[in-house]
Order: structure tokens, then sequence, then C-alpha cells
């Protein structure tokens, strides 16, 4: 039986990510609580109408209360501790058409559960077409991810952050562009065009590493925009950087390092999150080949919460970065320690190609010509080879294995889509902020040539 005198008792951990329980549950609970999360929800369906007590006394809902649609600025800040109070991480799919954007959304939609869709500096420079060689086509294709993304994202009705991932040095150029976007869209909207961006100049030394993220998020603390930073590095290949030869102790962070990454942003502002290095590796691997020692990541949090007096047992942003390969249990362990993003990539990118090869195989004969096909020699094959059609198929099983990130980082259910009545949303939703008076009257001014 419950003590109804005392308030709910919060349990962090992504067994627990949707719901609270109360001191003292009865035993029946306990026996449900200590299942996987899906078999809870399933069995307390049929449990909780049982008990003499109304349910809501055993259960309250974590349900994050952000708008849908791109968020920035404090409801991003509220959304990632939202996270992180309530023991799940948002998946972070790296994205390279408004096809694959549109299939994350749609994910984030059917599963209910806020995401993110991200950007490489390759990603944006496909985005932008193969064939532009402008020095800027990444950048330019980045930005035109967002402005899709920012266009579409009110019509699946969940919360969408737009973040560009990985930025070397060497890559710094992109990184300027994207922010220069930021500075130019947050003087007509008041919010930034991205949500986040990342810097990952875990090759340089610390000093150096820790002084120009310093220096990039006194730029971005202006709009509001959050900072990722990794320190350690992120074994494998990705986006042109190759780590595969790396030392295998620089793919394990310490807690001093961590620290004086947290010592050197906090003074700045609390948006800001670090991936550090617990043995991660980019690419695909088979599970167990992959050394992975998330505990790490509780190390840090305990160190960065004595030094700093933290009544918090989790004081620090983390990200997981290089998943591929990882165990259920591991990757559990890392959202349990604090972290409140897992990047997704090499996955889902299989998961696309694996809709259009079902397809191509089961409908062989059909795409062999435009016209002639097993049911006749002078039959049509257009609609078998309309893009919109494969596409679409290979759309689907992406959605399908973005659900499947959500269940394992417990973010599935812990949004409500509010997907808005047909006809509401308008079709150029930008709204310029507010020029006042005075601003009005410069306007007109310069529109008669005055």
């Amino acid at each position: 039986k419950t003590n109804e005198k005392l308030p709910p008792r919060p349990l962090r951990s992504p067994l627990f990510a949707s719901c609270a329980v109360y001191p003292s549950p009865t035993p029946c609970v306990h026996q449900l609580l200590r299942a996987s999360p899906s078999h809870f929800f399933r069995q307390a369906e049929a449990v909780i109408p049982t008990f003499s007590t109304p349910p809501d006394l055993y259960l309250t809902s974590i349900m994050c209360d952000v708008p849908p649609g791109v968020v920035t600025g404090d409801n991003l800040l509220k959304l990632l501790t939202h996270a992180k109070e309530n023991g799940y991480a948002i998946p972070a799919f790296n994205c390279t058409s408004s096809s694959v954007c549109n299939a994350v959304m749609e994910a984030a939609k059917k599963f209910n559960s806020p995401v993110m869709i991200q950007v490489s500096n390759g990603g944006g420079a496909f985005f932008a077409g193969k064939s532009c060689k402008d020095a800027n086509a990444a950048a330019a294709g980045s930005v035109a991810m967002a402005l899709h993304v920012r266009a579409m994202a009110p019509y699946y009705g969940v919360p969408v952050v737009l973040h560009s991932d990985h930025c070397a040095k060497k890559l710094l150029p992109w990184f300027d562009a994207m922010l220069e976007a930021d500075e130019v869209y947050y003087s007509q909207y008041g919010e930034p065009l991205f949500s986040s961006h990342m810097l990952d100049l875990s090759e340089e030394p610390d000093d150096e590493n820790i002084e120009i993220c310093v220096k990039y998020f006194e730029r971005m603390v202006k709009m509001k925009i959050w900072l990722e930073m990794e320190i350690g590095i992120t074994g494998g290949e990705e986006d042109g950087v190759n780590n595969e030869d790396v030392d295998p102790e620089k793919l394990y962070t310490t807690p001093e390092q961590v620290y004086a990454v947290y010592e050197a942003l906090s003074k700045i502002g609390p948006m800001f999150s670090i991936a550090a290095a617990f043995g991660n590796v980019h690419g695909v691997y088979k599970p167990g080949n992959v050394t992975l020692q998330p505990e790490r990541l509780g190390k840090h949090q305990a160190y960065a919460k004595e030094k700093i007096s933290s009544e918090s047992d989790f004081p620090i942003f983390l990200v997981m970065h290089g998943g591929s390969g990882s165990t259920d249990e591991e990757i559990a362990t890392a959202v349990k320690n604090g972290v409140i993003k897992m990047n997704i990539d090499t996955d889902t990118q299989w998961s696309y190609w694996e809709g259009l090869r079902q397809f191509e195989a089961d409908k062989h004969d059909y795409l062999q010509g435009q016209i002639g096909n097993p049911d006749g020699a002078d039959k049509p094959n257009k609609k078998y080879y309309d893009p919109r059609v494969w596409i679409r198929k290979a759309e689907e099983t992406m959605v399908a294995r973005c659900g499947v990130s959500m269940e394992k980082l417990s973010s599935k259910g812990t949004y409500e889509a509010k997907v808005p009545e047909s006809g509401t949303v308008p079709i150029y939703g930008f709204k310029p902020i507010s020029k006042g008076p005075v601003g009005a009257v410069k306007e007109m001014l310069h529109k008669v040539g005055l």
C-alpha cells in the first residue's frame, strides 16, 4: 500500500523513463518494475485497473511540454534537462536528403518521441548537390536542410532539434558560415536557424580544444545556441576523419578532462554538452567487438558533482557517439549516467538501403525496362520505377529502425505528438520579429526612397 502523505520518488533510469513510483508500492508494482519498459507498460495496462487505489497514485506522466516544431533556446534547454532528469536520451539521426529528414520526423511522430536531425559537412555538401563545387556548398546545403526541416517540422507535431555534426578544425569555415546564417536568421526571427552545433576538436591538444570552444560559445550564447563539444577521440572513420589507428588509451576520456571543459564553458552559460570518449567507435561492428566502458561516464558525473558541490548526481549533459555495435545494456548504462543524446548514422543508412533492396528483389521483373513485365510484353512499369515508389519503401524501413533507437534510448512515449488540424499550419510559417514603431517608420521611408 502507498503512503499518500509522501511525494513521489522519481527513479532516474531508462527502465523508469515514463513513470514515478510512490514509496512502498505494492509487490505487484515491484514485479512490474523489474520487467523491460515495454513489458512493464503492457502488463500495467492489464494490472493497474485492478488496484483499489487510483492509478495516478502509482504513476505520473513525464511528458515534456515544450512546443512542437524546431526547438531552440530556453525550450531546448528545457527539453534536454527533462531528458537528463527523467532517464532518456534523444536519438540524433544524420540526414542527407529531404527524404531522410522526413523519415526521421515521421518516426518521431509515430513513436511519440522528440528527435534530433543533424547534418555533417559531407551531408550538407550532398544536400547541395554533388555537382556543386562551390567552396560554400556544404554550408549552403546545411542551411537548405535546416530551412526544409523548419518548414515541415510543425506538420509532424513533435519537437525537432536542428543540429550540425562533427566539425574538425579544418572544417571551421563551414562552422563559421552556419553561424553567420544563424545570426542573420536571429536578426529577422528572434531565434537562430539551427538549435545547436558541434565542435569536434578532439584531435587537438586539450588546451587548444577548450580555448576554441570558449571562443565560439561566447558568440553562440548570445543567440542561445547549444554547443556540443568532444574531448577524447572516437575511433573508426567518419566524414573524412580517420581514427582507425589511434592509440587505444585515447579512446577513454578522464574525469579531469571532462571537468576542465565543464569549468571553462559553465562560466559562459549552461547550454552545452560534452561527448566524452569511453571506447566509442564510428562504423558498424558486431556486438562485443567494441570495448565500451559506459560506467566511466558515472565517474565523470561524480567527479564534477564533488567539485562543484552539486545537488544533482548528473550535473553534466553527456553525449554518446559511435553507438553501432553497442549492446542494449551498454546503451542503457550510458543513458543512466547522464547521456541525453546518441548519434545514429550507420544503422539507419543500412535500413534506408534495406527498403530499396527488398523492393528491387520483390519487383525485379518489373524494373528491367519501361515497358514489358510478367503481366505482358506491352505492360508499362512506371508505377514501379517512379522514384516516389521506391524512395518511399526506403523511408518505411528507416522509420522502423528509428523506432528501434527510440525504444533503446527510452525516448519513445516521452512526447505525445501534437499533429495540427489539417489546413491550420501556415504554408509560410516564418514570422519576422516586430521592428517596433521606429523600425516600421524607417522601413516605410525606405520603400518610398527616403
